[in-house]
């Protein structure tokens, strides 16, 4: 056996070429360096990251949970196969062309988005903010981003749902593609905001805080075209503004007073002590988060955190008694 390879006659012997040495940086350079790490700092820490909170993101499994995607979401989202209606502009039937999601879906799309929001936020708040390394930041930023990605596939595939309400609140103040984008509007911060753990369909949270948004929407057009109209058909618009139709009996506000008792009676005890005293139920002034959490011995953004679930928990009990629509027949 060889023990070394020979040279071969002719060839001069083949040295190794050594690493060219990296020239040392200057203090100038060094110094927009440390200024350009200073300045990302300031935008990585000063970035909200907002998520609904989840017991189960606590609990060993919780990053299998949010990762274990079912059957279903395999399938592209393009592959819908229903026809659109006749009629729409090509981005509207566009929209036909992606397929709803499973409730399956819904869970996991929503729990993988609050879990990647969770653990970028819990990973930031362990760093320092004044020695975060270019890679720790980068890495919280990637969880973020994908979060982006499956909020946007939450989004894309329930543009349908603001189209079909759109269709119920065109007026001559609004037309049909200018509610469709403020819907679309509507629907993203409606994605962040659902809380998915109560088990819920995202569709009916997403129904209600859309028709919501347009009574809004509609309500400031009808004040703008009061403003401007020719003096005559102001009055008139505003004598039945002021019909005692547009008003609840004193029957029905009592109604609507006992069944929101009902409601903050379903709430858990500090759910319902924040709601109570974040709007002035108890008859004193509505209290800040942070009077709130000084009371309460939490800080205020956690004080905010309960306010929201309950809110949303509110928001589900009215829309599972159909509320709205009750109060609408009433006007």
């Amino acid at each position: 056996m060889i023990a070394h390879a020979q040279r071969l006659p002719g060839r001069p012997a083949q040295s190794r070429s050594k690493p060219a040495s990296k020239r040392p940086l200057s203090k100038k350079a060094k110094a927009q360096q440390a200024e350009v790490l200073r300045e990302r700092r300031l935008q990585f820490f000063g970035r909200e990251i907002d998520y609904i909170p989840c017991r189960q993101f606590l609990k060993a499994d919780a990053e299998r949970l949010a990762c274990n995607a079912p059957v279903e979401a395999g399938r592209p989202l393009d592959s819908s196969g229903d026809s659109a209606p006749s009629g729409l502009t090509p981005y509207l039937a566009s929209l036909y062309q992606t397929r709803l999601l499973s409730k399956e879906e819904e869970q996991f799309y929503f729990r993988r988005m609050n879990w990647l929001k969770f653990r970028a936020a819990t990973t930031r708040g362990r760093l320092d903010r004044k020695r975060a390394t270019l890679r720790q930041m980068e890495q919280v930023e990637g969880w973020l981003t994908e979060a982006e990605t499956v909020k946007a596939i939450l989004i894309t595939s329930n543009l349908r749902l603001v189209v079909s309400i759109a269709k119920k609140f065109v007026d001559p103040g609004n037309s049909f593609e200018e509610l469709v984008s403020e819907g679309n509007v509507a629907l993203m911060r409606a994605v962040e905001k659902f809380n998915f753990y109560l088990g819920n369909r995202f569709s009916t949270y997403a129904t209600y805080a859309i028709q919501r948004h347009f009574f809004r929407v509609s309500q400031k057009s009808r004040q703008l075209r009061a403003r401007f109209l020719p003096t005559e058909e102001s009055l008139k618009d505003r004598a039945e503004e002021a019909s005692p139709h547009e008003y609840c009996s004193s029957e029905q506000i009592a109604e609507l007073k006992q069944l929101f008792q009902k409601f903050l009676g379903e709430l858990e005890p500090r759910e319902k002590q924040i709601v109570v005293a974040r709007f002035g139920f108890d008859g004193k002034p509505p209290r800040t988060f942070r009077e709130l959490g000084s009371e309460m011995g939490v800080c205020k953004e956690r004080i905010r955190q309960i306010q929201t679930r309950a809110m949303d928990k509110l928001r589900d009990m009215a829309a599972d008694v159909k509320l709205e629509q009750t109060v609408d027949n009433w006007l």
